[in-house]
């Protein structure tokens, strides 16, 4: 069994240990209340429901709880505020000092992935509540006591007071008082608690940070340190000596020596090219680790360091500016820079030109940050602004697919982080246009490759006038030939479709915008390299039935914004070379939504909504072959005619349609 390190939720991934289970509470999406962190202490509350209508549950002494902790109050102070214990509080322990240890696996296709753990907290019930309940009871006997004497002797009890002033604190003291059990307790108290929001198991946010635990190569070992040739794990096992280590000369921090790179591991050879070269295409990358490298090897290391742009490899951000350094020009802390360089990245996946203004506007950068990020991969040039500094690899984009493919979707999810964290507008979006087209155009669409087709049929007519003459006197010369005309002689065009194929080509931001999907015909199965063969077809079609029966299965109701998505996902942890590479369009994954016994809703969205055409698409599994089938569907038959309705509605239209009354759970876990 093949094992990879994953690395994308390093220092982020918790291990809760929830507690057994009482008879009354179930730890579902629906029990979840609310949660909250004190990320420093690795500290966290859970607030949890608890089913009051279980038979488990003594509601007597629910109530007797209820009203010791809350009194006869009904603000909004109270803890329970429908008079019952009705949720539990439970709060977390560490329970082990070092888990440097431990990790979670996931298994599939052959391949387990690691996630070290960051910490394993331990959940047990909090009983806060008794102490309120504890001084609630204490307040009414001071009540009581207090008012047993009189206003005029309070008035009349004088207390002698006597002054102290405090002597200067010693070192020694101050560091006793520091350790001191107390000390801590209130430094503790002073962390603020963070506030988190609960996603549920099927919940499409917690199938996205899932696929995290996989590692980033995507069936490419991403730890390099586990693929070693025998001397190279040799020396692993036996380094040398500090003192054979210390005999070497020492080069300045600015030279880099080719013969000490090449006793390097590959993976770092390639990481200090990159972070001094900063853009290179692969072949001169290849020259430069010598003759008998691996290139798959090579292929594999650099997607760590490096990203894929223009059909160059360009060092990401985090490379440059590692964790906890800042700028040395304005002192903006690691992460704000490598926001900024990741979008000047994306800029230049868009265009080969960038703006030193826009850019700046943007990102809100110093001038010379700015000036940093474009001088790392482009050059200026007087009243155009910075081209990028290296030509289209065209080569490379050719020969790799599958890595242009993957590097493509790294770049979607870039795109959608820098379109939360700088509210980028259209404008920012889409290329602009330029006077001079280079060498490789930016976008060409379907209508103007057939107008190119044509003219190219028009400049050889006369060639293919005389092979049509040569065809015609060879056909008169047998009685059985067939006429032929010149009018037969078509240029196939690509048929013009409203809807826009998908992003799942491995060209069209790698390439500069050039689409390579499937036509949006019904019956047109043709993509830009050719036909698919019928066997092709099938297992397209099996492969893709198969997504979207599991995909249903788990969300029963998904807009077709959503499910492009999870599609995009699902292609990106496929292995390279995959059946669904071939290009999979809009109306294809419709058809196939609607072939695995999902149905259309037709929600009636208010018309002055802002949401795009394929967010007001929705599809529900109509049959799911459970209890909650007839429920379901009464459900959905609602939401066709109104997309607003309130809960006692759905409630009484529940009870009427399925002839049963249905608790507040069961309405929960239908709406869920």
């Amino acid at each position: 069994i093949d094992v990879f390190l994953a690395r994308s939720l390093l220092e982020k991934l918790y291990l809760f240990q929830y507690p057994i289970r009482p008879a009354s509470m179930t730890y579902d999406d629906v029990t979840h209340l609310s949660a909250k962190i004190k990320p420093k202490q690795q500290k966290v509350e859970l607030e949890m429901a608890i089913d009051t209508l279980n038979p488990n549950y003594c509601r007597s002494k629910g109530e007797q709880i209820a009203l010791n902790v809350d009194g006869t109050s009904t603000d909004e102070t109270s803890t329970y505020s429908s008079k019952l214990m009705d949720k539990q509080t439970f709060c977390s322990t560490q329970a082990a000092s070092n888990v440097s240890r431990y990790a979670a696996a996931v298994y599939k296709k052959g391949e387990l992935h690691l996630t070290p753990l960051h910490g394993i907290l331990q959940l047990r019930p909090s009983f806060t509540y008794l102490d309120k309940a504890d001084a609630k009871h204490r307040e009414r006997e001071a009540a009581n006591e207090g008012g047993d004497s009189s206003q005029d002797e309070a008035e009349d009890d004088v207390k002698q007071i006597t002054v102290r002033f405090s002597r200067p604190e010693t070192e020694q003291a101050r560091q006793r008082r520091v350790q001191s059990y107390e000390f801590l307790q209130k430094r503790q108290a002073e962390e603020h608690w963070v506030h988190l929001h609960y996603y549920g198991l099927k919940d499409s946010r917690s199938e996205h940070e899932r696929q995290y635990l996989f590692s980033q190569g995507h069936g490419l070992a991403e730890n390099t340190e586990l693929i070693k040739s025998p001397s190279e794990y040799l020396m692993m096992l036996m380094p040398p000596s500090i003192e054979e280590e210390n005999d070497k000369p020492v080069a300045p921090s600015n030279v880099l020596s080719m013969a000490q790179l090449r006793t390097l591991p590959l993976a770092d050879q390639i990481k200090i090219l990159m972070k001094n070269v900063k853009v290179m295409p692969f072949a001169n990358l290849m020259s430069l680790l010598g003759s008998g490298t691996d290139s798959t090897a090579v292929l594999r290391c650099i997607q760590q360091v490096a990203m894929l742009v223009q059909g160059n490899w360009v060092v990401k951000s985090d490379v440059l500016y590692p964790k906890e350094t800042s700028s040395p020009h304005s002192g903006v802390p690691a992460e704000v820079l490598c926001r900024g360089r990741d979008f000047v990245m994306w800029k230049f996946t868009q265009d080969r030109w960038v703006v030193r203004k826009e850019v700046a506007a943007v990102t809100k950068l110093c001038p010379e940050d700015v000036k940093d990020f474009l001088e790392h991969m482009s050059v200026a040039r007087i009243n155009k602004g910075w081209e990028f500094m290296l030509p289209y690899d065209e080569d490379f984009v050719k020969k790799h697919p599958d890595i242009v493919q993957r590097q493509h979707m790294l770049w979607m999810g870039i795109q959608a982080k820098l379109e939360k964290v700088y509210n980028l507008l259209k404008e920012h979006l889409t290329p602009k246009k330029q006077e001079t087209q280079s060498a490789h155009p930016l976008l060409v669409s379907g209508e103007q490759r057939v107008n190119m087709a044509k003219t190219k049929v028009k400049q050889n007519y006369a060639q293919l006038e005389k092979e049509f003459q040569k065809q015609k006197a060879e056909m008169k010369s047998n009685d059985t030939s067939a006429m032929m005309d010149v009018s037969n002689i078509r240029i196939k065009e690509e048929p013009v479709s409203d809807e826009e194929p998908m992003d799942t080509s491995a060209y069209k931001v790698m390439n500069n915008g050039i689409v390579n999907g499937l036509h949006e015909e019904e019956d047109s199965t043709d993509s830009l390299n050719g036909h698919l063969p019928g066997g092709c077809i099938d297992r397209v079609a099996q492969e893709l039935k198969a997504f979207v029966s599991s995909t249903f299965k788990k969300q029963f109701v998904l807009t077709l914004s959503e499910l492009k998505r999870l599609f995009n996902l699902h292609l990106a942890s496929l292995p390279p070379g995959h059946t669904l590479f071939s290009g999979i369009s809009d109306k294809m994954l419709q058809d196939m939504v609607l072939d695995t016994g999902c149905k259309q809703i037709l929600v009636p969205f208010p018309p002055q909504t802002a949401a795009s055409p394929d967010e007001l698409k929705v599809y529900a599994l109509w049959e799911a072959g459970d209890t909650y089938d007839q429920h379901r569907q009464v459900l959905l038959e609602i939401f066709s005619k109104n997309y607003r309705v309130r809960r006692n509605v759905i409630q009484n239209q529940l009870s009427q349609e399925c002839g049963e009354d249905l608790n507040k759970q069961e309405v929960d876990r239908v709406l869920k």
